[in-house]
């Protein structure tokens, strides 16, 4: 079910891979969310290059953030992207932080924050993770994060650890 036509909303959209090609899927799957009905692209970040979280026996990922605006309900963007990840090969298994072909995670949708079993928006790390803080402030220096403040000073708070613009 779709919003009215007027309740377009602003949201982010984090991408990741470390598998069959990293930059491929990222640009793949930046295809596939502008193509998705009742999405519009607003702007894309760099890519970067980060170390994996958990494991640490898998390759470093590549990472990016778009921002797009939107008339789909937070649920039905989710399931639009999960369909995305399962197109590009993605493999759900129950470890945590594992490689993968795709991970597309919703962080903001709007100043909505929102709590649901499948969706935890803002996204649960966003304020802890510098392969998304920073091409976030790439695209949105201005942004403010829902419960959680201003990305700027968000970012203050985050070292690159090691990130790096590709």
């Amino acid at each position: 079910m779709k919003n009215s036509a007027t309740d377009w909303v602003v949201a982010y959209i984090g991408l990741g891979s470390n598998l069959a090609n990293p930059v491929e899927q990222i640009q793949a799957a930046r295809t596939a969310i502008t193509q998705i009905t009742g999405v519009q692209e607003l702007a894309f970040s760099s890519l970067y290059c980060s170390a994996p979280m958990g494991p640490q026996d898998q390759p470093d990922y590549v990472n990016a953030v778009i921002g797009i605006k939107t008339d789909l309900p937070p649920i039905d963007l989710l399931r639009c992207l999960q369909r995305i990840e399962n197109d590009q090969g993605r493999v759900r298994k129950s470890e945590r932080w594992g490689a993968r072909t795709l991970d597309l995670d919703i962080l903001i949708y709007g100043d909505q924050m929102i709590e649901l079993p499948d969706l935890t928006v803002p996204h649960v790390g966003i304020a802890e993770r510098a392969f998304v803080l920073y091409p976030l402030y790439e695209i949105a220096p201005q942004l403010q994060v829902p419960g959680k403040g201003a990305i700027a000073d968000l970012l203050e708070q985050c070292p690159m650890s090691g990130l790096k613009r590709l």
